[in-house]
């Protein structure tokens, strides 16, 4: 056995996690010397107990790592290691790296421009129209978007990214074939064909309470930064953004209503430093760089209808203020220099082609597939 096939058998060995390996290998000096190693030479390794060893010599030859990897073959999935030139490159400066990833799609290298986006399972819809339209517009400017495929904040996240014609990249609390929430799983298809599906859990491992938390290092990890949509002091995203900041990577954040109980994570995030963010601008600019200028201006078709449904001057120009965010009417009148009253009747024409929808408080954004017509 080689040290990538004993890595993938050291991550099918229940509780043994990536820091006790790393231990190991530092004292045994590789992962296939753990699979040979007699109790008392576990033993030595600096938190290896006789209770972890025997876990290890129990499971170790118990354990096919050809019909491991054909399971995965069996889904459309392979498996790689830290020792695979594809394993990214961001994860192996983690604490605890992942032993194994279970892969569906592929990595590149312009994933190495990655933002997390993470949130409630119950968000409102300010929180979903938020994290779909951040995730379009990061995939409009080259970031892959990566996020964990849970019902509400991840799906509309990974939906936006995927309108955008960008990547983005699902890290699943369970295994590949224990798909969570199922309903999900035609989402994950497109996801792999655009991006990756990935999970650290071998196959057959359901997805629970313990799963979902251990997993979010990884959301971060792949990530330069992490923004925060909608969440409770104690949502289970905070998991996540607390991954973020111990990783050295940007924490941002959503501002929300305070009568909310989704602001209330956000704005403790904010009052202890982290990036406010009010539009993909704020989030552009910490990492201008990276960015060439011509990437960071409106799509031409903002300026103009869906190919189907034609518009007047005035309505292509309220196409193209509503592009990067929802406006109030009043605000929207402004920025036009026209009277609310006026405006209304324009808008609702656009209603009545589907090009915009309204929302509670006279707010407006665009239609969620008025996008998708700019492909």
């Amino acid at each position: 056995m080689q040290d990538r096939e004993a890595y993938i058998v050291l991550n099918m060995i229940e509780g043994l996690g990536p820091v006790s390996v790393r231990r190991l290998i530092d004292c045994l000096g590789s992962p296939k010397a753990i699979l040979e190693a007699e109790r008392e030479e576990l033993m030595e390794a600096r938190g290896v107990g006789e209770k972890l060893a025997l876990k290890i010599i129990t499971q170790r030859d118990s354990i096919d790592v050809g019909v491991e990897i054909d399971k995965a073959a069996d889904v459309g999935a392979r498996i790689i290691t830290p020792l695979d030139e594809e394993y990214p490159e961001a994860l192996k400066a983690i604490h605890g790296p992942p032993l194994a990833l279970y892969i569906k799609g592929c990595f590149l290298p312009e994933d190495g421009k990655a933002l997390g986006i993470v949130g409630s399972r119950s968000t409102s819809h300010y929180g979903l129209s938020a994290a779909d339209r951040m995730a379009f517009r990061l995939g409009q400017t080259g970031f892959t978007v990566v996020s964990g495929l849970a019902r509400g904040t991840d799906t509309a996240a990974h939906r936006g990214a995927l309108k955008s014609g960008g990547r983005t990249i699902a890290v699943l609390g369970g295994a590949l074939d224990c798909l969570y929430p199922p309903e999900n799983a035609e989402l994950a298809e497109q996801i792999a064909k655009q991006g990756a599906v990935i999970s650290e859990y071998p196959m057959g491992r359901q997805a629970d309470r313990m799963t979902f938390p251990y997993r979010n290092r990884i959301i971060s990890g792949l990530s330069m930064g992490v923004l925060l949509i909608e969440s409770d002091i104690k949502g289970g995203s905070m998991h996540t953004m607390e991954a973020a900041t111990d990783q050295g990577r940007t924490v941002f954040a959503l501002p929300g209503r305070i009568d909310t109980p989704g602001a209330k994570g956000p704005h403790m995030l904010i009052k202890n430093g982290a990036k406010l963010v009010e539009s993909l601008d704020d989030i552009l600019e910490e990492y201008e760089f990276l960015i060439p200028p011509s990437e960071l201006e409106a799509p031409e078709a903002a300026t103009a209808a869906r190919p189907d449904v034609p518009l007047t001057d005035q309505e292509s120009k309220i196409v193209e203020a509503l592009w990067q965010e929802p406006m109030d009417v009043d605000s929207l009148a402004r920025e036009l220099g026209i009277k609310s009253h006026e405006l209304s009747g324009v808008l609702l024409g656009l209603e009545m082609k589907r090009v915009i929808r309204t929302l509670p408080g006279r707010m407006v954004e665009l239609a969620d597939d008025l996008r998708t017509g700019f492909m």
